[in-house]
């Protein structure tokens, strides 16, 4: 540690130094009653130059030091007389920490015999204004989303949850980029084991840098090989609020705009914050539809090989014909066909997603149309195959979160192959398998398919019925998630 010295040539030379290389930090001399030298320093694009112009530039050339005063004493006389009108101002003796305070945007003011700076936060940069999340769109209810600013993040929570219990943690995580993480949850709902577990995590990530809220849940989850999700992610500050109430914990990263939740289950990314919006009446049917397609946007490729190669049995006989007539010019074995079709379509749905916002869907549409009907009248694929590919698609679209889109592609190539080599015996052992890694995988000590398994009689009536809210418990027990 480096005290900071009384020197304000020292200082000065040590922060030159430090800031070697770097055009964007200004350093500012002035004399104030021929005597006192001030020494100001920031960095030009993070600090307000407005505000160090009204706030301290002009009272030092206007005013000088306050009367009765002839030399500076301390830089708590200073703040005593109000010399500087800011808010947020504080004293530091570490030169460290002084750095610090400048890299992330306040003016550092050194007096010259002072062995101390005073700190003045007049952080102002450019960013995003608050708008409605496009991922995660809702027919109803908030139309604010998080910003890449985390103070403004933590407000939007602040304004929903107005109790003294509703507590902040702050983490500095990253050695370069020293991004500050934020760790909310309500006091007295939260788990504390929960809350345990993840300081303890948070305290042993070591990374260069933190981009995104996406490091940091990779460096969380329990099972970072499993493909589906232990951690939600999220730009609605709704959705964290209801979260919190719920007894579970938030992380906030400055820099994105998308906070993680923790724990959940795999129930969770499949529920839509319109669930809670709409009339409780009109959900079931709704929850009912999202959870069939769920299963058929992995299942129904592998259903379809199955029965059209090892089971012809269990179709209908004028159904049978039909498929068996439109694969005679087909040059391929049903599970290449398949497999084909899958192949194209997840292509041109990474295409829809990484072109402008204008081509990506006209591109999609028009070249699922295009490559299938083509493909079709070159007796490559069979029309069958379009059929059961299109609903597989539009199945995956009626889950509502995309992160829980994702383990479901992959799953659907798995069950493709196990069934097309031993049909409904390969189905069959692919989801064995998978509800047992189901079974076996918890988010921060909370099972994935509760409360399914272990059955839960009381949290499973919002499994598929959304019951009214006057029906519910309206307060949750402490510490139970």
């Amino acid at each position: 540690m480096v005290a900071i010295s009384s020197s304000v040539e020292a200082n000065e030379a040590y922060l030159r130094d430090h800031f070697d290389l770097c055009s964007d930090i200004v350093f500012r001399r002035f004399t104030l009653n021929d005597e006192t030298l001030l020494l100001l320093a920031y960095l030009d694009g993070m600090a307000n130059v407005q505000s160090i112009e009204n706030n301290v530039l002009k009272p030092l050339i206007f005013s000088g030091l306050p009367q009765g005063i002839e030399r500076i004493q301390t830089l708590a006389a200073m703040l005593e007389r109000e010399w500087l009108p800011l808010a947020n101002i504080k004293t530091d003796e570490c030169m460290e920490d002084l750095v610090q305070h400048i890299l992330h945007g306040s003016l550092a003011i050194l007096v010259d015999g002072e062995a101390a700076a005073l700190l003045a936060q007049v952080q102002e940069f450019e960013m995003r204004s608050i708008q409605e999340p496009h991922k995660e769109s809702t027919l109803r209810g908030s139309k604010e989303g998080f910003v890449e600013n985390i103070r403004t993040n933590t407000s939007l929570i602040r304004r929903r949850i107005i109790h003294p219990q509703l507590k902040m943690e702050s983490f500095t995580i990253g050695e370069y980029t020293q991004t500050e993480v934020v760790l909310t949850y309500v006091q007295g709902l939260a788990s504390e084991k929960v809350l345990a577990e993840v300081r303890a995590k948070l305290a042993k990530i070591e990374i260069n840098g933190v981009i995104d809220s996406a490091y940091i849940e990779e460096w969380i989850e329990n099972n970072s090989f499993s493909l589906f999700p232990q951690v939600q992610n999220t730009e609605r500050p709704d959705i964290v609020t209801a979260s919190l109430l719920d007894g579970k914990v938030a992380l906030l990263t400055n820099g994105t705009p998308f906070a993680l939740i923790l724990p959940i289950t795999f129930w969770s990314g499949l529920q839509s914050a319109d669930d809670y919006f709409e009339r409780f009446v009109f959900i079931i049917l709704t929850r009912v539809v999202r959870y069939i397609m769920t299963f058929i946007s992995f299942a129904l490729p592998a259903i379809y090989v199955s029965l059209s190669t090892f089971h012809p049995e269990m179709i209908p006989s004028n159904l049978m014909i039909g498929i068996a007539t439109a694969r005679e010019t087909s040059p391929f074995p049903t599970v290449i066909e398949v497999f084909i079709m899958m192949f194209i379509f997840d292509g041109l749905q990474e295409a829809g997603v990484h072109l402008p916002n204008q081509l990506g869907p006209v591109v999609s549409i028009i070249g699922a149309l295009v490559v299938g009907q083509a493909a079709v009248e070159a007796g490559i694929i069979s029309t069958p195959i379009i059929i059961v590919i299109s609903l597989t698609g539009i199945a995956a679209y009626t889950i509502p979160r995309y992160s829980a889109t994702l383990p479901f592609r992959i799953i659907r190539y798995m069950m493709l192959f196990i069934s097309g080599a031993l049909g409904f015996v390969g189905f069959a052992f692919g989801i064995i398998f998978l509800l047992i890694h189901m079974v076996m995988l918890e988010s921060f000590g909370t099972p994935y398919l509760s409360p399914v398994a272990p059955f839960d009689r009381k949290r499973i009536r919002d499994l598929i019925i959304r019951y009214p809210f006057w029906m519910k418990n309206g307060r949750n027990k402490k510490g139970t998630p």
